[in-house]
């Protein structure tokens, strides 16, 4: 159905006249009884009758009025979800958990307007970067450990995050009075990460940091969540993980378990933001905005990131 003929109709009937309604739409008198008439020919039906008071709906009128009215909702509800600056910022956090999720809801809280549609594509950075591309989120976090011109044309990135680490253990644990360890002291000690898939960027991330620093990460076991991995952790006297200092747990009192600094070099996983670089959403440039004035400044400490995260300076 010709929505045009339908929105015509509706003015037609909201004005009372003929000429009003084309006053309204900023068209000819002669045009909206063309549309009216193409729309009664289609509906095979007689809409209005013309009378000295105006245009009078006939029954069938009537009957068609509110329908009209819910094709006309239904089509602004349409154009809506897809024109850029009504609909919400589809936004990838792979986890909601992590860093990106908590700077989202931060970000949320600074623009409460701006509608964010939060997803977890729970993808590596290449996938995740394919659904970039293809349009089926607008941004994503992730490490990237190519270079930029390994990347699609299309595709723009800024490291936003530098996350540090901490250290997760059990109150039985040798290292769970500690205030802060270095990575060295952590070389003593199994550190356990079940489940890590190989291939991915954070994979690649973790065997570079264990190489540097001669740690033992175990990535044995199977996956049953992350409540089991604190119970687990909790009742050892020996397993220890790392974790973002952002990276969000809750656990029963209970398990009194510790979160611990790494320093000395500390330990930092950079993320980026990823969008498409002709992405016109008006909210994508205060998100980029908000993550920048955010960013944790490293330029006074000592700390130690891969040989590919050094290359992908803030905002490049």
């Amino acid at each position: 159905m010709d929505l045009t003929g339908v929105r015509t109709f509706v003015a037609v009937v909201d004005a009372g006249q003929f000429q009003d309604a084309a006053a309204a739409l900023s068209i000819t008198q002669q045009a909206v009884s063309k549309r009216i008439a193409a729309l009664e020919k289609e509906l095979e039906v007689r809409l209005f009758a013309r009378t000295a008071r105006g245009a009078q709906l006939t029954i069938d009128g009537q009957a068609f009025l509110p329908h009209a009215r819910e094709l006309l909702r239904v089509a602004e509800r349409a154009d809506a979800s897809v024109r850029p600056g009504r609909r919400a910022l589809r936004v990838d956090v792979h986890s909601r958990r992590t860093a990106p999720a908590v700077l989202l809801q931060d970000f949320h809280r600074t623009h409460p307007r701006i509608e964010l549609d939060v997803v977890t594509l729970e993808a590596d950075v290449h996938a995740a970067i394919a659904a970039v591309e293809a349009g089926t989120v607008d941004v994503t976090f992730h490490a990237v450990p190519v270079p930029a011109r390994q990347l699609p044309d299309a595709i723009r990135t800024a490291r936003v995050i530098d996350e540090h680490h901490e250290v997760l253990v059990g109150p039985r644990h040798a290292l769970a009075n500690a205030r802060a360890v270095t990575p060295a002291q952590l070389a003593e000690h199994r550190i356990w990460m079940p489940g890590m898939a190989a291939g991915t960027e954070w994979a690649s991330y973790y065997d570079e940091l264990a190489a540097a620093f001669g740690l033992t990460i175990d990535r044995v076991g199977p996956v049953f969540g992350n409540e089991a991995l604190l119970a687990e952790i909790a009742d050892s006297a020996e397993l220890a993980t790392l974790a973002g200092e952002r990276t969000r747990y809750l656990w029963p009192d209970s398990y009194d378990l510790r979160r611990i600094p790494v320093r000395d070099p500390a330990p930092v996983y950079p993320m980026s933001l990823i969008w498409r670089d002709d992405n016109p959403h008006p909210a994508l440039r205060k998100l980029r905005d908000h993550l920048s004035s955010s960013r944790r400044d490293t330029a006074d400490e000592e700390v130690w990131m891969p040989k590919w995260g050094q290359r992908s300076a803030p905002g490049s």
